[in-house]
């Protein structure tokens, strides 16, 4: 049951318990139970609105970063990516595979407030070897949901 509760509120975290439990066939009090103990386990992180700022006048810059570092002894990854998660502009920090070590999400103002982010904040981390810096231009898609209207099709019908 609980992989089918988080498969439904990772799509609508906004529906109600009794109508999850009516989807899932469930007793009302056991789906909340189950989502109560989820939460208190962290495999509920936490529920999120996706939000498409370009359709608001709010100034916002999303920038992917991808940084290379040298884990120090006995501090390894982990230690590190906690160091870059504490600043508030992060929003996201992966470990990666391939030719750098972390990808972090950040979002500002304006893109020199990220270029500050990056030069005062991140670059001069003594275990940072390098960073390089992605602006994010448009969104077309994003946790699944499609951000650009589509056209409607105005050509004329014709039928035989």
């Amino acid at each position: 049951m609980r992989e089918e509760i988080l498969a439904i509120l990772e799509h609508n975290a906004r529906i109600s318990v009794h109508d999850l439990a009516v989807m899932l066939g469930k007793d009302e009090k056991a789906v909340a139970e189950a989502i109560c103990d989820m939460e208190a386990e962290h495999i509920i992180c936490g529920y999120d609105t996706l939000i498409n700022w370009d359709g608001t006048d709010a100034e916002k810059v999303t920038a992917l970063i991808e940084v290379k570092v040298t884990p120090q002894r006995g501090m390894g990854f982990d230690r590190i990516a906690e160091h870059i998660y504490q600043y508030d502009e992060v929003n996201s920090v992966y470990l990666m595979s391939g030719a750098f070590d972390f990808t972090v999400i950040i979002e500002g103002r304006s893109m020199k407030s990220v270029a500050r982010f990056v030069s005062e904040k991140l670059a001069p981390m003594e275990e940072v070897q390098s960073c390089a810096t992605h602006f994010v231009l448009k969104k077309y898609k994003d946790h699944g949901i499609t951000f650009v209207a589509e056209d409607p099709d105005e050509r004329m019908l014709i039928s035989p």
